[in-house]
């Protein structure tokens, strides 16, 4: 009889809280994707959400399998570099690390003008046998 791979949701929530739990986060929209906290926050950073709080962000089943949790909906972040967008990376708003990249939709923003962002999902799946 075939074993069944099982992970706790605790384990996967934990994960989530690893990095939510931290501090206060930015979400920033990028023109390229990040390799380093100072490229999300500075070099390729085209607008930069409000402070986000750990209580924004809600942790649930994922939609076919595993846990997700679901980042808040921004709404009206300011521009502050002309670009095209390419993906949103969400960093700590004290510190230096990159905590997680996700590709958006692309759009032409421009300095001085607003942009809002849909919730966002980040899922971990449950295991898969090999």
């Amino acid at each position: 009889m075939a074993v069944t791979p099982f992970v706790i949701d605790d384990a996967m929530d934990a994960a989530f809280n690893d990095v939510i739990g931290k501090g206060d986060l930015l979400l920033n929209i990028c023109s390229a994707k990040p390799s380093t906290y100072t490229e999300a926050i500075e070099t390729l950073m085209l607008a930069q959400s409000p402070t986000i709080t750990d209580a924004d962000f809600t942790i649930g089943d994922g939609a076919v399998s595993g846990r997700k949790c679901t980042f808040p909906a921004i709404v009206e972040a300011e521009v502050i570099n002309d670009g095209d967008s390419a993906c949103v990376a969400l960093t700590y708003a004290v510190g230096s690390e990159l905590c997680f990249i996700a590709p958006c939709t692309v759009a032409t923003l421009y300095d001085g003008n607003a942009v809002s962002v849909t919730a966002l999902d980040w899922t971990i799946p449950d295991p898969a046998a090999a």
